[in-house]
């Protein structure tokens, strides 16, 4: 079994990517431009791994996505491969738009074109699970609401518009051609290798050097937050196990606001690591609170029963066992999250042939 994964670079797909090889020993292709979020030492350890593959390529390059489909061969595809950053989509949406609407519209023809050639049994086999996000249903109303896999689409960001369209293509092609497809839409994912610009690690790294911890608002936003490990191996059981042209909403079943993260985050360190710096006594100290960002939504929740009921999918950490291991990781990954802050993560790549 060959599974080809695009965007294996980044925090997602390498937990996807390890998972596989790892625990269930699986051939992997990781096809990734390494844009700024793509690191390749988050593989370190499965780099030399026979089962493994890399190609770096640009999912919105048609001729270079056939060449990999021709030359690897793969079963199945995990697209993962997209920009993801809300404020960086609000400062440049054009970039969104290429990575996530038109190569997502270039990786489903590429697997679509190959998956026509394959003899009955291949053909049957094959998946394409298009991994998307449940910022695409835009701001719960009530305190009780959830989304489910039917909540109609209200995308409030260029980011979560992108991914919005990505969806509505891949149940195109589903429907049009009849090409096996299955989609995923998750909640707000952390944990170890998670690029120092998202929540968790940032207010990790800055309390651990004294810096400011920036809220938005006043921190009352609320997520669900799962475990990237969980997350992976949902998205392997459903592409495995999901049903043809079916959406799978997952979730961490941990409702949190975006203060009460922080918080938790500062008491962890307390406890780890109670050197405090620049004089305070308690990392909470650093809290500062700035202008909300446009069109922050307040609050998403993952309905994730049908997962649990079709695909027997439920998380195996709480939050409060996820962030301590977070958190720890962070503190015993120094020289990880160094290489990433001073940018000589990058180095390795700009010396490869693209």
């Amino acid at each position: 079994m060959k599974i080809l994964v695009t965007g294996g670079a980044g925090f997602i797909g390498s937990a996807v990517i390890r998972h596989l090889i790892d625990d269930l020993g699986y051939e992997v292709v990781n096809v990734d431009k390494l844009t700024y979020a793509g690191n390749l030492e988050s593989l370190e350890n499965i780099s030399s791994n026979p089962l493994y593959s890399f190609e770096r390529v640009d999912v919105c390059d048609f001729n270079e996505m056939a060449r990999v489909f021709e030359t690897h061969r793969p079963d199945k595809v995990m697209h993962l491969a997209a920009e993801s950053h809300v404020d960086r989509s609000i400062d440049g949406p054009a970039e969104f738009i290429q990575a996530n609407v038109v190569g997502t519209y270039v990786m489903l023809e590429t697997a679509r074109q190959y998956w026509l050639k394959l003899d009955d049994e291949k053909k049957g086999n094959f998946r394409f699970h298009h991994i998307s996000t449940d910022e695409v249903y835009g701001d719960l109303e009530g305190t009780d609401d959830l989304f489910t896999e039917t909540t109609p689409y209200a995308p409030s960001s260029p980011y979560s518009a992108s991914k919005a369209s990505s969806d509505h293509l891949v149940r195109a092609w589903n429907r049009t051609y009849k090409f096996p497809v299955v989609i995923t839409n998750c909640s707000n994912n952390y944990g170890p290798y998670q690029f120092p610009e998202k929540l968790i690690p940032l207010v990790t790294l800055n309390a651990l050097s004294g810096k400011p911890l920036p809220i938005y608002g006043k921190g009352d936003q609320i997520r669900d937050w799962l475990y990237v490990e969980d997350h992976a191996r949902a998205l392997v059981k459903v592409v495995f196990e999901g049903k043809d042209g079916e959406t799978y909403n997952i979730g961490g079943h941990n409702e949190m606001t975006n203060l009460e993260v922080v918080k938790t985050v500062c008491a962890i360190l307390d406890d780890l690591r109670p050197d405090h710096p620049n004089g305070i006594s308690k990392y909470e100290e650093l809290i500062t609170y700035v202008a909300d960002r446009p069109g922050h939504d307040v609050r998403y929740a993952i309905d994730a029963n049908k997962i649990k009921q079709e695909l027997n999918w439920v998380p195996d950490e709480t939050f409060e066992s996820g962030i301590r291991k977070t958190v720890s990781w962070y503190l015993d990954n120094e020289t990880w999250w160094t290489r990433v802050l001073d940018g000589s993560y990058q180095g390795e790549r700009l010396g490869m042939a693209s």
